[in-house]
């Protein structure tokens, strides 16, 4: 059995590891979130990609041989290419969900210089 000094000297040990506990786990908690919130922006980029592919799967029957996003004229689209059934690759530039609420720069109206 343990000496009475023992057991008190135990006390600080174990209630300062107990308020370690709670603190280390909202750190991990933080950490996670923190993690998620930047995959956030990858999962939705990848989401509009698969969608754009199966738009262009249910629009034109054919082999969907590749797609990818990209820059084109300032703006993201996804870039689609398709085998159809006479054996030629067709490419579809299809506009990016994220910018489909902005004009394009054919659409802007006109910049004035007021001089």
């Amino acid at each position: 059995m343990l000496p009475l000094r023992s057991i008190l000297l135990l006390f600080p040990l174990v209630f300062a590891l107990c308020g370690l506990a709670p603190q280390a786990s909202a750190e991990g908690r933080d950490q996670r979130a923190e993690q998620e919130r930047e995959q956030e922006p990858q999962r939705t980029r990848g989401d509009a990609l698969s969608d754009a592919v199966r738009r262009i799967e249910r629009s034109n029957r054919g082999q969907v041989l590749s797609a990818e996003r990209m820059q084109y004229d300032g703006r993201e689209v996804n870039r689609i290419k398709v085998l159809d059934d006479d054996g030629r690759i067709r490419i579809y530039m299809d506009e990016a969900p994220a910018n489909q609420d902005r004009p394009s720069r054919d659409e802007r109206p006109p910049r004035r210089r007021d001089d």
